[in-house]
């Protein structure tokens, strides 16, 4: 049984992985692609929650203004992530993540009111040492690197605000407002910046790959995420989770080819990335066992 849940999670993980590969295989701009992706993934969301789960949807104004905030910070991070891939290359844009880990160990402590760990702040400095190699040896894909590291400091807020409001009312309803939320404000964008009629400017081969990105890789993993959280320990999801960027560099590698092959240091200077990931992860888990040892295992 244990090892069925580990299987699926891992499966989610090469989903999400596989999201960077259809942000480039998508020809349509990023804003036009985020805007599709959101609003299939709300719709899907809504269908599934209401006449599968027959599940309600209602919840408080506050917390459906809350939620439409964080949703709008979830568009801004899937913005900058598909304009990295758009303006450099799906390697540039996922090996960017890892700096989340600095961003965490920086703004979670003002939300949750904590002290800092120096721990987390010394992996993070780590981390921000091996991006600033890749700068210096990929020199070329400044761009994308620039809207990548933002990609990474707005997921690292959309998920420490995501985790203050978690429990006020069902994951499936979270995932729905925020999704529709997102999808909102980029409507808005385009209707205030007299942009709406590029929405419209779109292949039916991209709405195909988008409707694919929006229900298998958006919807489904999100979902069957939360479930495996009841059966998987935090440790093992957050490492598992820190291989999604070693998927798709792996995809993109063998599926695109020579637009995707990187410098010697690159490949370094990722791997540091990946093991100080790790070892924070495996730090923390050692810490929570000595402080809660009654802490749930996967089953």
């Amino acid at each position: 049984m244990k090892n069925s849940y580990l299987l699926r999670l891992h499966f989610i993980v090469f989903l999400w992985g596989f999201t960077a590969i259809l942000g480039k295989l998508i020809s349509a701009d990023a804003n036009v692609l985020v805007f599709y992706r959101m609003s299939f993934a709300a719709v899907f969301l809504y269908l599934y929650l209401r006449f599968i789960k027959k599940q309600s949807i209602k919840v408080t104004k506050k917390l459906l203004i809350n939620l439409v905030g964080i949703g709008s910070v979830m568009a801004f991070h899937w913005l900058f992530f598909f304009q990295s891939i758009k303006v450099s290359n799906v390697s540039i844009a996922l090996s960017c993540l890892s700096l989340s880990t600095l961003f965490a160990a920086l703004i979670e402590p003002l939300i949750f009111k904590r002290k800092p760990d120096w721990i987390e702040i010394l992996i993070g400095v780590i981390i921000v040492i091996c991006i600033s190699t890749i700068f210096n040896a990929e020199f070329k894909y400044k761009e994308g690197i620039f809207y990548g590291i933002l990609c990474a400091l707005f997921g690292t807020i959309f998920s420490v605000f995501n985790g203050k409001i978690f429990g006020k009312t069902s994951s499936g309803n979270i995932i729905f407002y925020e999704i529709a939320g997102g999808w909102l404000i980029i409507s808005l964008y385009f209707i205030l910046s007299g942009q709406i009629s590029s929405v419209s400017e779109i292949s039916y081969t991209d709405i195909a790959l988008i409707v694919l990105l929006a229900s298998v890789f958006t919807a489904y993993p999100m979902f069957e995420s939360v479930k495996l959280m009841k059966f998987i320990s935090p440790f093992t999801l957050i490492l598992t989770v820190n291989l999604e960027p070693v998927y798709g560099i792996i995809l993109a590698f063998f599926i695109f080819g020579a637009s995707e092959h990187m410098s010697p240091v690159f490949y370094i200077a990722s791997l540091v990335m990946i093991i100080a990931i790790v070892a924070n992860g495996i730090i923390k888990s050692r810490r929570k066992k000595d402080e809660s040892p009654a802490e749930i295992h996967p089953l």
